[in-house]
C-alpha cells in the first residue's frame, strides 16, 4: 500500500511540475505596455496594441522583409540584418549607408511613399512580412496585401514615451530574425549605459532650466511632461519647464504663455532643423524676445543629417543611451569633457 501512495505522490508532483513549466513558457515578454509576445506550443504570439500575430516555427526567422517607416531601419541596422530588407518606402529618408548602398545596387527596391505604395511591386517581392506604423487611411491597402498572403505587422514605436521601452523593440525584431540572443545583449548593453549615464548626471551640482521644440504658425508645441523628451531632460538632471505636466503628447501654448515661463531658461533643445540663430529669426522674429535666445544656448537635432535623412529619427530611436549622453553633454559639459555630440548641434 505504501509504495502505491509514494507512486501517487510522485505522479502528482510530476504533473504539477509540467503544469508549472507550461505556465512559464506562456508568460509574456513585455516590450512595453503596448507590445508583448509569448511562446507556446511552438507558436510565437505577438500583441501590438489591438493587433495580434501568430507565427509557427516553420515561418521564422524571416528572410525577406519590407520597411514602410525609416524609424524601423534603426533596429535592423543595430542587428546587422540589412540583408533581410528587400524593399523600403521613401528611401530618401533613410540615413543608413548600408541600406542606401543596397538601394543603389538594386538589392532593395523602392516601394513608394506615404502618399501611395506600389502594391504590385510589394506583392512581387514576396516578403515574409512588412513592418509599418498603422495609418488608418491605408487600411484598404493593408487588406489588399493581407489578401495576397503578406503579413503586415504594425509597430507604433513612436508612441512609446519611455526611452528604454522604445529601445526594447529590438528584442522583438531579434526574435523574428533569429537573432534573439544578440538583440537581448544589445538591449542590455544600451540599458546599462543609460542607467550609468543617468547616475552620472545625478552628480551634477546645477540643474538648469530647459525649453523644447518650437512654434508652428502661432502655436508652440511643447512636449508634455510625460513624453520621451521630458524623460530625457529629467534623466539628464535638468529642469524642464513643463516637468509637472502629465500629458504624454504635445501641449499647445501661445508664445506669451511660453515667454512667461522662460525667464530662467538656459538651454533650448530640439529647436527644429535650423542652421543658425539668424535663420530662426527669419522664421519667427518673436524668438529674439526670449532670454535664452540672447543669453543661453540653442540646440537642434541635425548632428547626423544627410539631405532628407536624419539619424536622430533612425538609430536614435534605438540608441536611447546616446541621446541621453548628448543631453548630459549639453546641460553638464563638465561631466563628459571628451565626448562630442552625436545627434545634437549647437546653433551659432
Amino acid at each position: 500500500m505504501k509504495p502505491r501512495i509514494l507512486l501517487l505522490i510522485a505522479f502528482l508532483a510530476l504533473m504539477a511540475c509540467k503544469r508549472e513549466l507550461k505556465k512559464s513558457a506562456s508568460e509574456p515578454v513585455l516590450i512595453s505596455n503596448n507590445v508583448q509576445y509569448t511562446e507556446e506550443n511552438g507558436i510565437l504570439n505577438i500583441q501590438s496594441e489591438k493587433f495580434n500575430y501568430h507565427f509557427k516555427e516553420n515561418q521564422l526567422p524571416f528572410k525577406k522583409i519590407i520597411l514602410l517607416n525609416a524609424s524601423m531601419a534603426g533596429y535592423i541596422s543595430e542587428l546587422g540584418a540589412e540583408n533581410l530588407i528587400v524593399g523600403v518606402a521613401s528611401p530618401e529618408y533613410i540615413y543608413s549607408d548600408t541600406i542606401q548602398k543596397l538601394v543603389k545596387e538594386g538589392k532593395i527596391q523602392n516601394v513608394g511613399n506615404e502618399q501611395k505604395y506600389d502594391v504590385e511591386k510589394i506583392i512581387s517581392l514576396k516578403p515574409d512580412a512588412i513592418f509599418t506604423n498603422h495609418i488608418a487611411s491605408f487600411d484598404n491597402t493593408y487588406k489588399l496585401l493581407k489578401d495576397n498572403g503578406i503579413q503586415v505587422i504594425f509597430l507604433d514605436e513612436y508612441l512609446e514615451q519611455n526611452p528604454l521601452e522604445k529601445t526594447a523593440y529590438i528584442k522583438l525584431f531579434g526574435k523574428l530574425f533569429g537573432k534573439s540572443d544578440e538583440s537581448i545583449a544589445k538591449y542590455e548593453e544600451i540599458s546599462k549605459n543609460y542607467q550609468e549615464l543617468k547616475q552620472l548626471a545625478a552628480k551634477a551640482k546645477e540643474k538648469p532650466v530647459v525649453l523644447a521644440n518650437e512654434i508652428y504658425g502661432d502655436v508652440w508645441y511643447l512636449p508634455g511632461g510625460k513624453t520621451a523628451m521630458a524623460h530625457f531632460i529629467s534623466d539628464a538632471n535638468a529642469h524642464y519647464i513643463l516637468k509637472n505636466n502629465t500629458e504624454e503628447k504635445a501641449v499647445t501654448m501661445s508664445f506669451e504663455e511660453v515667454f512667461a515661463k522662460a525667464d530662467q531658461v538656459r538651454y533650448w533643445v530640439n529647436a527644429g532643423n535650423h542652421r543658425s540663430k539668424k535663420e530662426i529669426l527669419t522664421m519667427n522674429p518673436v524668438y529674439s524676445k526670449l532670454p535664452v535666445f540672447n543669453k543661453g544656448k540653442i540646440y537642434v537635432v541635425t548632428g547626423k543629417e544627410k539631405e532628407k535623412a536624419n539619424d536622430y529619427f533612425e538609430s536614435g530611436v534605438v540608441r536611447s543611451d546616446l541621446v541621453l549622453k548628448d543631453y548630459i553633454k549639453i546641460f553638464h559639459p563638465e561631466l563628459l569633457p571628451d565626448y562630442q555630440l552625436t545627434y545634437m548641434k549647437e546653433l551659432q
